[in-house]
């Protein structure tokens, strides 16, 4: 894994421990049952942490977004206003993709 937690990789990596897991279940390898829990586990840890990360991110554009939107509005510079808009926008979407379903 890199340093970078990813949702493509945490995926993919508690798929594959499942599968493992089930393979082991199927053939009786308790070893093999273990080596998929424990990959599984990994990769549902990954998914968390970059859903986590993509959060914060979000709300670092919608914070950054909204001080450029204000004082492009105080100021009268209406591209920054614009681009502050859009950025807190972006956050927004960043968030809702990356909120948690509880």
């Amino acid at each position: 894994m890199s340093s970078d937690p990813s949702k493509t990789s945490g995926q993919f990596h508690s798929t594959k421990g499942t599968v493992k897991e089930s393979l082991g279940n199927v053939f009786g390898s308790t070893n093999l049952q273990q080596k998929g829990k424990t990959e599984h586990a990994a990769g549902e840890a990954e998914y968390n942490a970059a859903r986590a990360q993509g959060y914060a991110e979000g709300t670092a554009d919608r914070v950054t977004g909204k001080k450029d939107q204000v004082v492009g509005a105080v100021t009268g510079d209406r591209s920054q206003e614009a681009s502050g808009n859009l950025r807190q926008d972006k956050g927004e979407a960043k968030q809702d993709v990356n909120k948690s379903v509880f």
